[in-house]
């Protein structure tokens, strides 16, 4: 898969991953970023390209540079190349990423509970819409 723009795939039925893709809209320090659902057609195309679980929908996923990142390693990364005070979010860097990901996955499995869910994905403004794949 040849890839210029790096791609954020999220669960676009969570309140929370919703709103997180918000906000990294809105502290882009320059729009770079690229979306889809993971419950998508090409969502689940580019999971299964990567040999990923496909049922799986509980990681947030970065492609960048012809790589797969989830969980933390994805938001840290994504978070890097945000406006401030985002990038403070790497102090959390030299924590071993199996840390990271145990907080991360504790709170993917309450995030319905405590965010709530959609019905349906949530679909982009027409000036948005030209930086969804779905």
């Amino acid at each position: 898969m040849e890839q210029v723009d790096p791609i954020i795939l999220f669960d676009g039925v969570c309140n929370l991953c919703n709103t997180s893709i918000h906000k990294i809209i809105k502290n882009e320090r320059k729009p770079m970023y690229k979306f889809a659902s993971l419950q998508s057609k090409i969502g689940q195309k580019i999971l299964t390209d990567f040999g990923k679980d496909t049922e799986n929908l509980d990681s947030i996923v970065l492609i960048q540079n012809g790589r797969l990142h989830q969980k933390s390693r994805a938001i840290l990364r994504i978070c890097k190349k945000l406006k401030w005070p985002y990038p403070l979010v790497l102090v959390f860097w030299p924590i071993p990423f199996f840390i990271r990901d145990w907080v991360y996955n504790w709170v993917a499995r309450n995030r319905y509970n405590w965010y709530g869910k959609k019905e349906e994905c949530w679909i982009p403004t027409p000036d948005l819409q030209k930086r969804f794949l779905d």
